[in-house]
Formats: structure tokens, sequence, C-alpha cells
């Protein structure tokens, strides 16, 4: 057991987070990512509503008894069919151990889950975000790295600048994301001030994972120049596999598409038809830079066993190095 801030505070062995992929996490990764020590985060829209959000926990913990949580990915602005309220009050029905929000902030939720006792870890891209969190009343803050998958923010700031910076600047255990999948980043995360480390990519190419075998194929043969970032053009940067549906996206952006054409497009391309029937150049795929450092698909508990394994001969290596 390797134990900070983090470990304690959700009652789980290793540093290790499975991040709440969409349409990926679903009760059997989540319930191996908890069967190996680690902590797992539903994915809540891949879940549709609330009484498949409620379903979808309780499916989990007829897999596992240990800790896991909620991964509530919210709009930038309220819509109208804005499922956050509800979703916010099956986790805190349910008394999942976490909840992960991301888009905008979380404040209006934050007397609600405190009273439930659920802890709320909020996601952000940059330290003026991160910090705000900490202030509405977050409880330990991921901080996204340039190089992840999904949703990396417009400052293009690398997890080797940005992490050390928010480890410094917040009193909250920080969590590090983008840019990790085995024991050496564990090691490189929490000297740089991390608490654990968030992987979203990583547990893609994991066997209980749902994505479909070409997915993960061509995961595991992809190298780090093999993602590209879209939306950049409406300021709402997405790092995806470079396929062909990414492509029509950059090329409609390199036309100066507007808003009212590109939405609809990306849209369209982002249903959960890319991750599980198994066309990999159909669909846009959130993918992280670190894939290119992803070599097989594993079982969750050989993942963690090996993360942390790597981790322990890492320490080891550098403590004899620094003896008189």
């Amino acid at each position: 057991m390797l134990r900070t801030r983090i470990t304690e505070m959700l009652g789980i062995e290793h540093p290790i987070i499975q991040g709440g992929m969409q349409w990926l996490a679903r009760a059997e990764l989540v319930s191996a990512v908890a069967n190996a020590g680690a902590f797992g985060f539903l994915s809540a829209t891949s879940c549709g509503d609330a009484d498949g959000l409620r379903d979808e926990i309780r499916r989990t913990r007829n897999l596992t008894d240990r800790p896991f949580g909620v991964n509530i990915s919210m709009l930038p602005v309220v819509m109208p069919g804005d499922l956050t309220d509800a979703f916010i009050d099956v986790a805190c029905a349910e008394q999942v151990t976490a909840v992960e929000t991301a888009g905008r902030s979380p404040e209006p939720y934050v007397a609600k889950l405190k009273s439930a006792g659920v802890k709320l870890i909020h996601k952000a891209p940059s330290v003026r975000f991160a910090k705000k969190a900490e202030t509405i009343g977050a409880d330990a803050v991921t901080i996204v790295g340039f190089e992840c998958a999904g949703f990396p923010g417009m400052d293009d700031v690398p997890t080797l600048i940005v992490l050390p910076k928010a480890a410094a600047e917040l009193s909250v255990p920080v969590i590090a994301a983008g840019g990790f999948c085995d024991g050496a980043g564990l090691v490189a995360a929490l000297a740089l001030g991390a608490e654990a480390v968030l992987m979203g990519t990583r547990f893609v190419v994991a066997a209980e994972c749902p994505a479909h075998d070409n997915l993960k194929e061509r995961l595991v043969a992809a190298g780090e120049t093999d993602t590209t970032l879209i939306q950049r053009s409406i300021r709402n940067a997405v790092r995806v596999m470079d396929n062909q549906d990414a492509r029509a996206i950059e090329a409609m952006e390199a036309q100066d598409a507007t808003i009212e054409k590109l939405i609809p497009a990306v849209t369209s391309m982002a249903g959960k038809g890319a991750y599980l029937d198994g066309d990999v150049e159909t669909g846009l795929v959130a993918c992280g830079q670190v894939v290119g450092r992803i070599t097989a698909v594993k079982p969750v508990h050989e993942i963690v066993d090996d993360i942390m394994a790597q981790a322990g001969q890492i320490v080891a290596r550098l403590g004899g190095a620094f003896s008189s």
C-alpha cells in the first residue's frame, strides 16, 4: 500500500483512479478497478437518466464491496434537459464515495454533497479554475495537462508544468491527469506534488473495458502522435484519436466553419458506436497522447499491480542513488 491524502480520503489501497470515460465506465470496469484496490468513476451520462445511473450503481455494488464514485460531466452552461441535478440526487441517495464534476462550477451542489457525506472532486484544466474549485468547497481537485484525452482546456500547458504549480498553490489534495499509464508516471506525479494519478486511455485498453476489441487493438498499435485536437476554433478543444471523422472536423475548421455548422457535425460523430461497434475510422474517440506508451491489453488487476510494482522498484532505485 502507498498512503496519500487521496487514498485515505477515498478508502483505497493505491493512489490510482480510473476516469469516468463516456460509454465505457460501466459496472464491469469500475468494479474491476475497485477490486484491484484502486478507485473508479462510473460515467453518469452513459446511463441515460437518473434511473439508469441508480441501476448502474447497484450493479456495481453487486460486483464489489469497495469504494467507487460517479463522474458527472456538466455542460459549461445549464441547458434544457440538463440532468446534473438528478444525477447529484442519485449519487447522494446511493451514498457513493465521491462525485467527480467537470465542465462548470459545482458550487450549487456542494452543500448537498457534503450533507450526504459524498466527497467532491472537481476536474480543472488550469490552476485558476482549480483554485476556484477549492474556494467553493471541493475536497480535492484533478488537474488536467495538455496531453490528456478529452478536454485539455485552451492554455496548452503540459502536466509537467501545471501539476507542480497546482500542488504548490492549493491546500486540498491534487490528482494528476494527462500522460499517465505506468509506475514511472505515478512516481513522477507524486514527486511533483500529486496525491494520485487519474488514467483514462490506459483503462480503455483493459480486458474488462467494454470498448470493442478493434478499438483496443488500434490503441495498442498507436503512437504518441496519433491523436489530434479538434474544436479549437470554438475554444472548446478536445483531444481525440486521429481518424477519418476527426480529420473531417479539422477540415471544416480549416474552412472557418461556423459554430452552427460545426456543433451538429461533432454531435453526429460522438455517439457510443465509435467505441462499441468496431469501426475505428468512424466516430470521435477521446484518446490521450500516452497511447503511444501502451503496448498491451491486460486485465485491470494486472495493470494496477504492474504500476505499483514498477513504482516500488523506481523508488528503491532512486533511494539507492542518493545513498552516501
